[in-house]
């Protein structure tokens, strides 16, 4: 009988010769002749997966190129009281456009999640609150704020970033950009707008963090830009699940513990083997007999064990998760001409407001990234490059260029982004006035008193409204 055949009962016979002659080759031949069997479905298997995500990339970018973005001015009137809670719930409202992607509609149409952009824009000193969204979500956006605030104006307005120079620096300004992100893990909640309220009397107090935040953007005078963005994505509930693992890790005390690498495992296993001989050679020099360590039970970890500041922070790790949660992009920008350029007047104020919201244990809002680079060659080059880079995905309000993005809930979002009470004194911020009604269809158009332009929009025969042709947008993908 051939030593390299196995015969099966159930009819059939496998050789065993082939295999047999390849692995008793040296080395060197067996690895050529395992990778001419085998290397080429890896190499298939990369083929395919760069292949993929190129037609991905391809059919993103195509389609992306045919969304129409449209930014809202929104005016709300000066002595409407309302908390940050309001714009809590308009971030809820705008939940509803999660959208769920297959893989035939992701590969093959190129669909993508549509996001928006909430943002606060000082144009020498005349600040406006913007929100930027695809046309399809227009009305689910007005509608989210008509909710909270039925007295608020909405108004269509052209691209503020459309005013200044598009390239960086150039003869007449010059530009600082700072990106920002979360100091720990997307499961630590910062400081929220519902620590803020405090008791000084019978009457409870509100101190609205906003009062910091745009005090920066009123500081800025002719000829300077301070520009604020906030990018969302709606997200699925896959991110809580971090958190529930890092609550599980606090109440097991191994937050701030790094678990062993395999070498770190291997050196105190060799370390412990002269201690190991030691002990048996003095047992076996005093004639004793081998007694076998008690290995203690450890009792599961409880919630009793923990320190009340971990007990505060796992309640603060829960209450965040429990909310709705958005992919986050957060970036500031200052432009001004050359003769007046002075960062240092809005960013460093900016920064030190940020920091409002971050609490010990927990997380905090702090700088990614500057465009102010210190390469070590090619300084200024590089510089420029970057300055370049970070205008061009501002402007297009990219939420994939830079940093990865990170989750903030709802709650944390009305914090850093909200309308101010009417005791905030800002003098120049956009409020709206009395309500008014709809004009006629026909009736042009009067512009802003600011310096934003309301977008003026053309009138088919038919009746409908279309959009002004513009110069086609650059295709940035994020």
């Amino acid at each position: 009988m051939d030593p390299f055949t196995f015969s099966s009962t159930f009819g059939f016979t496998i050789n065993w010769e082939f295999w047999s002659w390849v692995f008793s080759q040296p080395t060197a031949d067996l690895i050529n002749y395992l990778f001419a069997i085998i290397g080429w479905v890896v190499l298939a298997l990369i083929s395919v997966s760069l292949s993929s995500q190129l037609l991905a990339l391809y059919r993103g970018r195509k389609a992306m190129s045919n969304w129409q973005w449209v930014l809202l001015a929104v005016d709300v009137p000066p002595l409407y009281i309302q908390t940050p809670k309001a714009v809590e719930q308009i971030f809820a409202h705008l939940s509803g456009a999660k959208v769920g992607i297959r893989l035939s509609e992701k590969y093959w149409i190129g669909k993508r999640q549509k996001n928006f952009s909430f943002e606060i824009i000082s144009i020498e000193g005349y600040i406006q609150f913007l929100v930027r969204t695809e046309l399809a979500y227009r009305d689910l956006v007005e509608a989210a704020v008509y909710a909270q605030y039925p007295e608020a104006e909405i108004t269509e307005v052209e691209d503020y970033v459309d005013l200044i120079p598009k390239t960086y620096p150039n003869e007449t300004h010059h530009m600082f950009g700072a990106e920002f992100k979360l100091s720990d893990v997307d499961a630590y909640p910062i400081r929220t707008y519902t620590s803020f309220e405090y008791k000084i009397s019978k009457d409870e107090v509100f101190s609205d963090p906003m009062a910091a935040i745009l005090e920066n953007f009123s500081r800025i005078g002719h000829g300077e830009h301070f520009w604020l963005q906030i990018i969302i994505e709606p997200v699925g509930n896959d991110w809580k699940a971090k958190g529930i693992e890092l609550v599980k890790d606090i109440i097991a005390q191994k937050v701030g513990k790094k678990s062993p690498s395999f070498f770190g495992e291997m050196i105190a296993m060799i370390g412990n083997i002269p201690m190991a001989l030691t002990k048996e050679l003095l047992r076996n020099l005093q004639n004793t007999e081998y007694e076998p360590v008690e290995v203690k039970k450890e009792t599961p970890p409880k919630l009793t064990d923990v320190s009340p500041g971990g007990k505060n922070t796992i309640e603060a790790i829960e209450d965040k998760i429990a909310k709705l949660g958005f992919k986050t992009k957060m970036r500031a920008l200052y432009i001004a001409r050359d003769e007046v350029f002075n960062p240092g007047r809005c960013m460093d104020g900016f920064v030190g407001a940020l920091n409002q919201f971050h609490i010990q244990s927990r997380n905090a809002i702090v700088p990614r990234f500057i465009t102010k680079t210190h390469f070590l060659f090619f300084n200024k080059a590089r510089e420029i490059m970057v300055q370049n880079k970070f205008f061009r995905a501002f402007a297009g309000r990219k939420i994939k260029v830079g940093g990865t993005p990170y989750i903030l809930n709802i709650e944390e979002l009305a914090t850093v982004w909200h309308f101010p009470l009417p005791f905030v004194k800002t003098p120049l911020i956009q409020k709206a006035g009395a309500k008014r009604g709809e004009p006629p269809m026909n009736l042009p158009i009067e512009a802003d008193a600011g310096p934003l332009r309301a977008k003026v929009r053309a009138v088919e025969p038919s009746g409908p409204l279309v959009d002004v042709p513009d110069e086609p947008e650059e295709v940035l993908y994020g």
